[in-house]
């Protein structure tokens, strides 16, 4: 789609953006100070000072100096710009003098410095940051062409969920549908609804042939007990299984299947910090898949303190930065939440457990910036 720059940030670029003029587009002053041209000392033109945003000016002559402003057209056979605090004005005699050497081309921003008109700014798949944006307009453009967002939907599976109220009697509080919407919505997609289905598999099928999301996304359900039905219900819509459980805790019942009209589920647990492992593992890289950006580098620090690890597999643990290096959070038990609500992200913890020091991988949380760390992992 094609979105106007007030309207395009935090979108994924479609296209590349290349520069549709040069930058600067013309030779500018990079200070205040004095246009000068030939050897010093300088005769001080008569006449107005050069201003920002003027046209072209006149050739300036031979021994000649003229004051300019930064942003300011250098007049043709500048030999360079002295600043202000660089220059001392006789103004009885009309002279100029430089306070230091002058090199020729000197705080003058030459056409083309930057970019060149066709030169390529940005790759597709870029997200469109403030800076993006800046850049953007610099470089010629009123519009981006962008990825069209891919929708998602939140199926919620369970007949114990209350959506208000303190649990009671066997219910307990849906925490997954307040989550999972805004959740895919900061990883970058337009959350067309979020449905509670109930334990019903007619329903649930309904629910998903009948969708127009890119992206459908399931809670509970996943394993194989009386009332989870997600996988029946996969393989009566002919439904292709392309991750069946992963061998990580939390999160181990996840899953990933294309729909046989090409679109995507993803399938979570019910417990809610295994349903963050499977947004962060499964459904964050197929969103990232179908906005056109790239997969996340991943990145490797040394943890502050032992993290016991699960006997044969992989753990994710939720961490906080403490100077630069992720510090195990408590609270991180597959069903808990109060770990995960104030962690920067998740360590990938190897099977047996991590010693002091030991480097292991880290899952960003989408709205939580990594620490800058000496060894080289930035966001």
């Amino acid at each position: 789609m094609r979105a106007p720059l007030a309207e395009a940030l935090g979108e994924v670029l479609a296209e590349p953006l290349g520069a549709l003029c040069d930058l600067p587009s013309f030779d500018t002053s990079a200070m205040d100070g004095w246009a000068v041209a030939g050897p010093g000392p300088w005769r001080i033109a008569s006449g107005e000072s050069i201003l920002a945003g003027h046209g072209d000016a006149a050739a300036l002559p031979d021994g000649t100096a003229l004051r300019i402003a930064t942003g300011a057209r250098v007049p043709p056979e500048t030999t360079a710009v002295i600043r202000s605090e660089h220059a001392r004005a006789e103004e009885d005699k009309r002279l100029l003098h430089a306070e230091r050497a002058v090199t020729p081309g000197q705080d003058i921003r030459p056409r083309g410095q930057e970019c060149r008109s066709g030169d390529r700014l940005l790759p597709a798949g870029t997200v469109v940051t403030p800076a993006v944006l800046g850049l953007a307009a610099a470089a010629g453009y009123d519009t981006l062409v962008t990825v069209v967002r891919p929708r998602a939907e939140v199926l919620v599976l369970g007949d114990e969920l209350l959506t208000g109220g303190l649990p009671h009697d066997g219910l307990i509080r849906d925490a997954l549908g307040p989550m999972i919407g805004p959740w895919l919505s900061s990883l970058g997609a337009d959350v067309l609804a979020t449905r509670r289905i109930g334990d019903d598999a007619d329903a649930l099928y309904r629910a998903v042939t009948t969708s127009d999301a890119d992206l459908v996304v399931t809670t509970g359900g996943t394993a194989a007990g009386p009332v989870d039905h997600v996988h029946p219900v996969l393989r009566r819509a002919g439904a292709e299984l392309l991750v069946d459980q992963v061998a990580v805790r939390p999160g181990h019942p996840m899953l990933l299947a294309r729909l046989a009209d090409g679109r995507h589920l993803v399938g979570l647990p019910g417990n809610p910090l295994a349903a963050v492992s499977g947004l962060l593992t499964l459904a964050e890289p197929v969103l990232r898949a179908l906005s056109g950006r790239g997969p996340v580098r991943p990145c490797r620090l040394p943890v502050r303190e032992a993290v016991q690890g699960h006997p044969h597999d992989t753990r994710l643990v939720p961490f906080v930065y403490e100077q630069g290096r992720p510090a195990p959070l408590r609270y991180n038990g597959p069903a808990m939440l109060r770990g995960v609500a104030t962690a920067d992200g998740l360590a990938v913890i190897p099977p047996g457990g991590a010693a002091p020091g030991d480097d292991v991988e880290v899952l960003d949380l989408p709205w939580a910036g990594r620490a800058t760390v000496e060894g080289g992992c930035f966001t």
